[in-house]
């Protein structure tokens, strides 16, 4: 999910109560806050030599002892209107940093409106050979890098 679907999910569903689901099912509880709103640049090498970046807007997850707390939507919008300067471009894929046992960022893959507020669905995230040419290894039809403008 892009912030700028993100953006657009959070301003038609003013004042609802917002959900993040891991991967297992497992629910981070809705006490949360949402500590900090970045743009992060990666650059780097592929083990065939070609230099890439990747760019992502990170959502910090952190829950505290403060149990009576709940951010809606309309104070997440407010918060991301306040970042557009930093996060720069709405094309930006989404990934929310959390820390159950150790500290992780998963993708946000999908949202659903339901009667009890937006529950956000976060995936996974995989390693891979971006270069399987050079390193000897088949190109997957399944894989990233056998989809066009992904690597």
């Amino acid at each position: 999910m892009t912030i700028q679907e993100f953006q657009d999910l959070l301003a038609h569903n003013p004042d609802q109560s917002i959900q993040f689901a891991l991967p297992s099912g497992q629910k981070i509880p809705p006490h949360f806050h949402i500590t900090e709103v970045g743009r992060v640049r990666k650059d780097f090498i592929d083990c065939g030599g070609t230099v890439r970046q990747q760019n992502s807007c990170l959502l910090q997850v952190w829950v505290a002892t403060d149990l009576a707390h709940r951010l809606k939507t309309s104070k997440l919008s407010q918060i991301l209107t306040i970042a557009q300067p930093l996060i720069e471009s709405g094309d930006l894929p989404v990934e929310v940093e959390y820390e159950d046992q150790t500290i992780t960022q998963y993708p946000l893959t999908s949202a659903s409106v339901t009667p009890s507020g937006i529950l956000f669905q976060l995936g996974t995230k995989h390693t891979a050979c971006l270069a399987p040419d050079k390193c000897g290894l088949p190109v997957l039809e399944s894989s990233c890098c056998s989809q066009s403008g992904c690597c």
